[in-house]
């Protein structure tokens, strides 16, 4: 009696067992990662063989994991493994699964760290009257403390914005260096409202330099393709002209195949990058206009290159590859050279 108590004692656990786990597996994703993060799995790393799903719903990216995407509406996306992370990008080229991966990770160590890594820049009140806000945001690779900024603007057509590729990749070589970068997530859909997001994003930075430990003098402003028309724009209006504060021009601008060609005798130094073969942007419009900047006296520095195609990122696998190398040494050039203005 006793043998077939236990033995009817233990079918019944199984079963109950069994059925957890059935409710378990029907459970929403979020849910359960949120079950899981607690102690090292709240900040377990990410690999190639994750979905995207991986990151909206990683614990150490709750609240925001959703703005680390390029699409807005991105849940299409969400079972897209991330070692084909190139089907979310269509206007990019060279898309390196490990380098997005790696730079992901690197944010969750930050967290792991207890930084703070996305900060809104817009207030509750702003996103409130104006709902397409919500979808803005700026992401902190910090540096030293009191070294200057960089603004990240990645491209994307304005239908997207390609951070995994040319966002936080770039931000976090310039971390490495000891500067501190911003990756801005933008609204789509419109270059004026963009640009109106970079804006603030700069006067939200310079208000807040304290808490965040930068020095705003001889910031520059980094942007590829789309964001390199948001980055030219505030070279050539300056801040206020977008709706930020009165404040000054980036002391440099890195701009990457972009198709944008208006400048001024008071453009910022400039860094451009193009490739011959890059199939949206014409490389002789570029062409033409790092001669017209050079003709009204702007220092240019000139890199081209031949097989990186558009997006090329930081042109791993490509001879575009170390481009950023020259673009932060000609940004470094130039903070030597206000440091002796200064001193003068």
């Amino acid at each position: 009696m006793n043998r077939l108590f236990l033995i009817l004692t233990l079918l019944l656990l199984l079963l109950i067992c069994i059925k957890n786990d059935s409710v378990a597996s029907d459970r929403n994703p979020v849910e359960i990662l949120n079950k899981q993060g607690s102690g090292n799995d709240s900040y377990s790393h990410i690999t190639a063989e994750d979905s995207v799903r991986h990151i909206v719903t990683h614990p150490a990216f709750k609240d925001f994991g959703k703005y680390i995407l390029p699409w807005d509406d991105n849940t299409y996306y969400y079972d897209t493994p991330l070692n084909n992370v190139r089907s979310l990008l269509p206007y990019h080229n060279h898309v390196d699964p490990d380098i997005v991966v790696g730079a992901i990770n690197h944010m969750i160590n930050e967290i792991k760290e207890g930084q703070t890594i996305f900060y809104d820049f817009y207030t509750k009140q702003q996103k409130q009257k104006d709902p397409t806000k919500e979808f803005t945001g700026l992401f902190f690779f910090r540096g030293k403390p009191r070294t200057p900024f960089a603004i990240v603007c990645p491209g994307g057509g304005f239908a997207y914005v390609g951070s995994l590729h040319e966002g936080f990749p770039y931000a976090l070589e310039l971390s490495k260096r000891g500067y501190n970068a911003f990756v801005l997530k933008y609204r789509v859909g419109n270059g004026l409202r963009a640009t109106e997001d970079l804006a603030a994003a700069i006067s939200y930075i310079f208000k807040n330099a304290k808490m965040f430990k930068v020095g705003t003098e001889g910031y520059s402003l980094w942007g590829s393709s789309a964001g390199a028309r948001m980055v030219g724009d505030i070279a050539l209006n300056g801040v206020a002209s977008f709706g930020g504060r009165e404040l000054p021009k980036p002391s440099t601008v890195v701009i990457a195949y972009t198709g944008h060609t208006s400048f001024s005798e008071n453009y910022p130094p400039t860094f451009i990058t193009v490739s011959e073969d890059d199939r949206i942007v014409n490389a002789s419009v570029v062409d033409r206009r790092v001669q017209n900047l050079r003709s009204a006296g702007i220092e240019v520095e000139y890199r081209k290159y031949h097989n990186a195609n558009h997006g090329f990122g930081l042109g791993v696998g490509t001879d575009a590859e170390g481009w950023i190398e020259y673009a932060i040494k000609f940004w470094e050039n130039h903070l030597s050279q206000n440091e002796n203005d200064n001193k003068k």
